[in-house]
Parts: structure tokens; C-alpha cells; sequence
């Protein structure tokens, strides 16, 4: 089982990181800098990868042989043994000199390192986490150990230094031969669990006119047309003043925890009364944690004047979740298996988008064009000068722009750049992220 240690500097959140893994609430957390001093081990958890994870005392620069100095060497020593090193910083506070020294010292480490930047909710946290890249630990994971975010992507930097469970799985869990991770999600009584069972062609999950029968997120191996799948029934998601049971509230968490670990999400709406509050709240959570989305309209058996329901859909959906425009929507039913074939496509396509990359040349000629066409407007008289375009990560499609006074461009800008990238690199529905930084000097004019 691979050893995994969560080193950093104090108070950066690795204790609350190492409770999160472990699933308890092991290791002390304090707001006071250095409650860990020993080293503490426990058996760890995210989606299908188990592992041992060590939690450390934070890095300090100290006298020999002084308290400190003795936490220091029982936290090399796990950076020493571990197979993976999770580096973690305080995204809020920037990266501090002591972040750099210690990098320093992990990057010399025979252990792979992965960076995370945590307390990454917000826009300070974001910020923060770019400016993590100057350590030179390769890209930095943005992620809230408190809120439970960004773990779906730690999940993936992890997958590759798991070992296969025998030679004939070689390769077979990352990569091309990985599975494609699904979720199904929607509110109670869309017709989830009747889908599941449609799809895997027996009757794997409890079905019934109850709403809420689904309690557990469950996990299904499947394949369809010669590609794995892991197919994932969750738990019906009510308005959340409406969830007051504490079995509820755990099966809501589930589900939710299901959307994190997952490729693609299918919102499953019911079509005879699509797109309600919590069809929409749903759908934006899906979008928020950056996972390829598309949208089966269930129950289509029982729809009138089906071209004019649909024309109605789609310009709803376009409408009410302009984030994930362009977004595929397909009609089907679980009941009678129509359209369900068509579902499976639509999320390979989702998967493929999501997975995108563009090259920078690519990117920097759409920059240069939509600057020509329209540029940024000015604000108090001074101009807004967009340098330069690239795309750091995909899954979800991520860009950065390079400028100077970028946090002054209006939000309608923004939105406009947004839609360029998604109708000019053929991103329909994909929750692109965009963010903005300014050169470290100031003075450079190149790009």
C-alpha cells in the first residue's frame, strides 16, 4: 500500500487535510500554529485508491537539537519513506519564504511531490494558489482539506503512482484504459435508479414510486461499446432546507462526494416538470466543481408535441445556466430504454471536451483576433492590455490570461471572453475556467 506524507510548513491546514483522507477525526486541529509534533499515521481513503498517509509536524526553521529541530528531522524522515509527497501551502497567505526553503528541501527528495494550495476557496485562495506555481513543484492544486474541494483532482494526480492489481491490468486504471467515472444525479423520483438499471441491462438498484429509496452512492463496473465504465446511483438531492434527517443528510454528502470523483455528471431531470430550483441548484454544483455535465430528460415516454417540449428545454436550458451553455440534453426513458443509447454517446462527447487541450499558438491568434474586434474597455480613462493566453491544465478546460489591471475588467468582459474560447475551440457545455494575472515585472512588454 503506497505511504503518502503531508508535509508544509505550520498551519497550512495538513492536519485537516490528513482527517479528510483518513475519514475521522485523527489528528488534533487547532487555529495555533504547531499542535502536531509526532508523526501520525492512518489508513486513507479517496474514491477507489487506498493508501497509508502520514501526517507531520510543520517545517520550522530551528536551533540543533531543540524541539523543533527534532520535529523537523521526524518530518524528513516520512518525506524520506513516503512514496508520494503532498507539499501543501496556505493559499490565502501567499507563498512565504519559509513555503520556498522548504520546497527546496522536498524538491531534493527522491519522492514525487504533489503541490497543493490549500484554504483555496475564494478569490484571495485563488490568487494565492497561482502564485504557487514561482516554487517550481510543477502545477499547483488548488483545494479547501476544510470544504472537501479540489479532491477529484488530487484524485488524479495521485492515480498514477498506484500500483495494478496484476499484469493483465497494466495501464488499464490511467490513461486511456482508466474507466469513465459517471454519476448520476438529479432529485428524488427522476427515474435514477431505473436508468442505472436500463443501462447495465439488469436490475442492480431498488426501484419503486417512493422517492428517496437510494440512500448509499452506489458503485457499478460496467462497460459499454468495449469501454470501462464506473457507474455511480446516487441519492436523491431535496433543497437542502427540506433535508433534515441525519440519514439524509449523509446520503446528500454521499452524493455529492459521488459529483467530486466523478469524470461526467448526468443531471437527470424529469421531463414532464424540467428545470426546477433544485434541477438548476444542482446543475451550477456540477458546474462549480468543474465536472463534465450533460442533461437527460427522463421519462420522455410520457411527453406531448415532443419537437415543441424539446425547442422549450433547450432554450430554458441556454437561458437559466449560461455557464454550461451549449450543454447536451438528451431526451430518453429508463422505463423503456428509448434514447438511452444516445445518453452514452453524449457523454462520451462531454468526456472528450472536457479532456481538451489547445495549444498556445492556437490560443494567443484567438487573443490577438478578439482584441481587434473588440478590445477591453477602458476604466477611469486608463487601458486594460491583454498580453498573452495559455492553457495550463484541462479537465475542465483551464486558461490564463496575461495583462496588467485585468482585475478591473467588467464581468460582462469576462463573460464574452468565455464564450469565445467555447465557440471558437468547440467547447459546448464545458465549465471553462478562466483567471487573469499580471506579469512578475511589471515593466515587461513582451508576449
Amino acid at each position: 500500500m503506497p505511504l503518502i506524507a503531508v508535509v508544509g510548513r505550520p498551519n497550512v491546514g495538513k492536519s485537516t487535510l490528513f482527517n479528510r483522507l483518513v475519514g475521522k477525526r485523527l489528528a488534533l486541529v487547532d487555529d495555533r500554529p504547531g499542535v502536531t509534533r509526532d508523526r501520525r499515521e492512518g489508513e486513507g481513503r479517496l474514491g477507489d485508491l487506498t493508501f497509508r498517509i502520514v501526517d507531520t509536524a510543520g517545517l520550522e526553521s530551528a536551533a540543533d537539537g531543540s524541539l523543533e529541530a527534532r520535529m523537523r528531522q521526524q518530518t524528513e524522515a516520512a518525506i524520506a519513506e513516503a512514496d508520494v509527497v503532498l507539499f501543501v501551502i496556505d493559499a490565502r497567505a501567499g507563498v512565504t519564504a519559509d513555503d520556498v526553503r522548504f520546497a527546496d528541501l522536498v524538491r531534493r527528495a527522491s519522492s514525487p511531490v504533489i503541490l497543493l494550495a490549500n484554504k483555496a476557496e475564494g478569490h484571495a485562495g485563488r490568487d494565492g494558489a497561482y502564485d504557487a506555481y514561482s516554487l517550481g513543484l510543477g502545477d499547483p492544486l488548488p483545494v479547501s482539506a476544510e470544504h472537501g474541494e479540489g479532491l477529484g483532482d488530487l484524485y488524479d494526480a495521485l492515480q498514477p503512482f498506484f500500483p495494478e492489481p496484476s499484469d493483465e491490468d497494466e495501464d488499464e486504471e490511467t490513461g486511456e484504459g482508466a474507466p469513465l467515472r459517471i454519476a448520476i444525479v438529479g432529485r428524488p423520483n427522476a427515474g435514477k435508479s431505473t436508468l442505472v438499471n436500463r443501462l447495465v441491462g439488469e436490475e442492480r438498484m431498488l426501484t419503486g414510486p417512493e422517492a428517496g429509496i437510494t440512500r448509499d452512492s452506489v458503485s457499478i463496473d460496467w462497460e459499454w461499446r468495449g469501454r470501462r465504465v464506473r457507474l455511480v446511483d446516487t441519492a436523491g438531492l431535496r433543497r437542502k432546507a427540506r433535508v433534515i434527517d441525519k440519514l439524509e443528510k449523509l446520503s446528500v454528502a454521499d452524493a455529492i462526494r459521488s459529483i467530486k470523483f466523478a469524470e461526467v455528471v448526468v443531471v437527470l431531470l424529469d421531463a414532464t416538470i424540467p428545470f426546477e430550483k433544485q434541477d438548476l441548484s444542482i446543475a451550477d454544483l456540477v458546474a462549480r466543481e468543474g465536472r463534465a455535465l450533460v442533461f437527460g430528460l427522463n421519462k420522455w415516454d410520457l411527453v406531448e408535441d415532443r419537437g415543441e417540449a424539446m425547442k422549450r428545454h433547450r432554450e430554458a436550458l441556454d437561458r437559466l445556466l449560461p455557464q454550461v451553455k451549449g450543454a447536451q440534453m438528451v431526451a430518453l426513458s429508463g422505463q423503456t430504454g428509448e434514447g438511452v443509447d444516445r445518453l452514452m454517446t453524449a457523454v462520451q462527447t462531454a468526456h472528450e471536451v472536457w479532456n481538451r487541450r489547445v495549444s498556445t499558438a492556437a490560443l494567443n491568434r484567438w487573443l490577438e483576433g478578439v482584441l481587434e474586434r473588440h478590445p477591453p474597455p477602458a476604466v477611469a480613462g486608463k487601458r486594460i492590455k491583454l498580453r498573452y493566453a495559455t492553457q495550463p491544465k484541462a479537465r475542465p478546460p483551464f486558461f490564463v490570461i496575461f495583462g496588467t489591471r485585468t482585475e478591473e475588467l467588467p464581468d460582462s468582459y469576462v463573460r464574452y471572453l468565455i464564450n469565445g474560447l467555447r465557440e471558437t475551440f468547440d467547447m459546448p457545455g464545458a465549465p471553462i475556467r478562466l483567471t487573469f494575472r499580471t506579469p512578475d515585472n511589471p515593466y515587461d512588454t513582451k508576449g
